[in-house]
């Protein structure tokens, strides 16, 4: 089972940011640490870099309070104040969750998590041991990006050679034909996935080499027109060398990533790596959703370098100055956090006069070219509406929580919130819009719950109901995140990103002569 309580809180749509790449997964500061071949000859030792605190291998499991990183510290404090304690709720105590009674006081020796609210409750709580290990592997693997080793999981190889061919079946199969580094351990599997589970669900589901199907059953006759009318711009005819030379006369082919958060914070050249899936072909990402992470101003930059004015204490002391007015971790759980901003690239322009609202474009190479939009995709849609093809355009919403109650939205008939899928301020207007176009939508959800959500909500929307037809049946996402996402709110939930993944277009209009 792929959630471990399965009466998922109604916001828990909202967790796949909540620590989702970890600002860019930590950003590694040029830290550096050796590794040895046989290692367990030597003794295992931390080697100070640069003032930070480094970990050795087997020295990754902390308790959330004692960890010697300050954001897994504050993440352990947003827990108690946020998380009840299970034995408590089972027992219906009558104690007052305000003075914190419920709350979560005690860490688990075993996984380091604040799970309870006294040792005596953790001792009596046999339910537990269902999730303990879990919670310990997301401990050692949330130490592990900080620990300051070289993260060679994040050494991303280069151009495919044409006459190599990519497997799309599973994610060792796509990492051994790609030419990745060798995952030798699964906490490197956990990393890597969740870094690039963002554009290899795109990449996988477009390819020719899709593991989705007729054959299979995961593609439908109808979906497998719409993919064939994608590949045909996305592949060079059989026989052809599938390089940059042979797709320069072809269309632009743009992928529109709607109600985008985490992902739009993802460093430019991670999504490179669709385009090396697709060397003949030339992409326009658009980020478009009300958290799309927008690059920092200059003034925003705290100062990195030593001028030949300031002194080594000035530039440290207003760095530290910079650095506090940063949160040191911000919880997730009724409406995540837009992630913070991205670098601004020597390319980045603002695209404010282009479309109205905070948005910018950075042609990153020739092949790719990224447009953030920090709006609703209503605000923008005419801008669009006129200009889809169904051969060049494709739309993805990861985990977009169709069949969550909205936090803004009330039926005025009984007061009860609407689902976002028919709420005017989510995806009311949104939805409608995108099946206009014929373009495939592809849908992800973090998990066999939310996946069965979002499609039941299909069928209670007025202008939804009856308007679309299959591409991509419901199933598991080969390229999904495998490492467990948990909720702040409740340790015991925890889900993957991208678990699952299906497809829809709007249906045809069969129009016959008299």
């Amino acid at each position: 089972m792929m959630v471990i309580n399965p009466e998922i809180p109604l916001t828990l749509h909202c967790q796949r940011h909540s620590t989702m790449f970890r600002q860019s997964m930590i950003h590694l500061e040029g830290s550096v640490s050796r590794r040895y071949f046989l290692n367990y000859f030597r003794k295992s030792r931390s080697v100070p870099l640069g003032g930070a605190t480094l970990l050795s291998e087997n020295d990754l499991f902390h308790p959330f309070s004692q960890s010697p990183f300050p954001a897994i510290r504050a993440r352990g404090e947003a827990i108690r104040s946020l998380a009840p304690c299970p034995v408590c709720a089972s027992t219906h105590d009558h104690h007052s969750h305000a003075d914190n009674t419920l709350a979560v006081k005690f860490d688990c020796p075993d996984c380091g998590w604040p799970t309870h609210c006294s040792r005596e409750h953790w001792e009596i709580d046999e339910a537990h041991a269902k999730y303990c290990s879990r919670l310990r592997e997301v401990n050692e693997d949330e130490h592990d990006l900080r620990s300051g080793r070289k993260m060679y999981e994040f050494e991303l190889p280069g151009p495919q050679a044409y006459e190599e061919v990519i497997s799309f079946a599973n994610w060792d199969l796509f990492w051994y034909t790609r030419g990745f580094p060798s995952m030798d351990t699964e906490r490197s599997r956990r990393h890597a996935s969740k870094l690039l589970t963002y554009p290899l669900t795109i990449g996988s589901a477009l390819h020719q080499n899709s593991g989705l199907t007729l054959g299979n059953h995961r593609v439908t006759p109808e979906g497998s027109r719409s993919l064939a009318a994608l590949r045909t711009m996305l592949h060079v005819p059989p026989g052809a060398p599938d390089t940059e030379e042979a797709g320069a006369a072809k269309p632009q082919m743009r992928v529109f990533i709607l109600g985008a958060r985490a992902e739009s914070s993802l460093p430019p050249h991670v999504w490179e790596q669709l385009c090396m899936l697709f060397p003949s072909c030339q992409f326009h990402l658009y980020f478009i959703g009300p958290q799309v992470s927008l690059p920092r101003s200059p003034n925003d930059r705290g100062p990195r370098t030593q001028t030949p004015a300031q002194s080594p204490q000035d530039v440290s002391q207003t760095t530290a100055s910079f650095e506090e007015q940063q949160p040191v971790y911000v919880p997730n759980v009724y409406e995540p956090p837009t992630p913070r901003p991205i670098a601004c690239l020597k390319r980045t322009r603002s695209s404010l006069e282009l479309y109205g609202v905070p948005s910018y474009t950075v042609p990153y190479t020739p092949q790719l070219t990224i447009t953030g939009i920090q709006a609703n995709y209503a605000e923008v849609h005419t801008q669009f509406q006129d200009t889809f093809d169904p051969y060049t355009d494709v739309f993805f919403l990861f985990s977009p929580g169709f069949g969550f109650p909205s936090p803004s939205s009330v039926s005025e008939l009984d007061g009860k919130p609407f689902l976002q899928i028919v709420s005017p301020t989510e995806w009311g207007a949104v939805v409608p819009a995108l099946l206009a176009t014929r373009c495939s939508i592809f849908v992800t959800g973090f998990s066999p719950a939310d996946v069965e959500r979002d499609i039941r909500s299909l069928e209670q929307a007025p202008d939804v109901a009856g308007e679309f037809e299959w591409v991509v049946t419901p199933g598991e996402n080969p390229f999904g995140s495998e490492k467990w996402e948990v909720a702040d709110f409740d340790p015991r939930v925890m889900v993957k990103t991208n678990w699952g993944l299906w497809a829809i277009r709007g249906k045809g209009r069969e129009v016959r002569g008299k």
